[in-house]
């Protein structure tokens, strides 16, 4: 296994479960980001995930249609990604990210992981299911997103920051970083 499978696989469990905890009744929960639903939240990181295997595979990502069974999307996407990070090659293919072109593994060890925690703890949230995450996790994430505070702020990113309650914990802390209300 690779660093980047090893981090990407602490996530994608805690997102996996998430998703298995959505009862049918559940999936149009509202979530804690504004204009999305429980459904959004999968649908959001599905799509994600379908553009990193495109972008390692070659062609075009798969569109998720309106009937897709979101929890198979989900399984499908999350063994793709992990199936990158177990080849070398893949990882060093260049890829399309957010700051430009990079290789495969940076793309999904300081984004796609990234994302995939926090919105595990989104999609938690909507269905009532546990909204602990691997604390390792929301260290490394936390550092990496730190020094990037300016740029989270932008339109379409990560809402303003929160002033997290005295003594917080570290998930906490975090999340109010991020604009969430723990």
């Amino acid at each position: 296994m690779t660093g980047v499978q090893d981090a990407y696989r602490q996530v994608s469990t805690g997102f996996g479960a998430a998703v298995r905890a959505v009862t049918p009744d559940k999936w149009d929960a509202q979530s804690p980001c504004e204009q999305w639903k429980a459904r959004d939240v999968v649908a959001h990181i599905v799509a994600g995930h379908r553009r990193v295997i495109a972008g390692v595979r070659g062609g075009q990502p798969e569109p998720l249609a309106g009937d897709e069974d979101l929890a198979r999307a989900w399984d499908d996407a999350s063994r793709g990604i992990d199936e990158i990070t177990a080849d070398p090659q893949a990882l060093a293919t260049e890829v399309d990210g957010p700051v430009g072109k990079m290789p495969a593994g940076q793309l999904i060890g300081r984004f796609v992981a990234v994302d995939l925690l926090v919105h595990t703890w989104d999609l938690a949230r909507a269905v009532g299911a546990d909204e602990r995450l691997d604390e390792d996790a929301v260290r490394i994430a936390y550092e990496a997103l730190k020094p990037m505070d300016a740029m989270m702020r932008q339109p379409g990113a990560f809402g303003p920051r929160l002033d997290p309650p005295p003594g917080a914990d570290l998930q906490t802390e975090f999340l109010y970083f991020l604009g969430r209300r723990a």
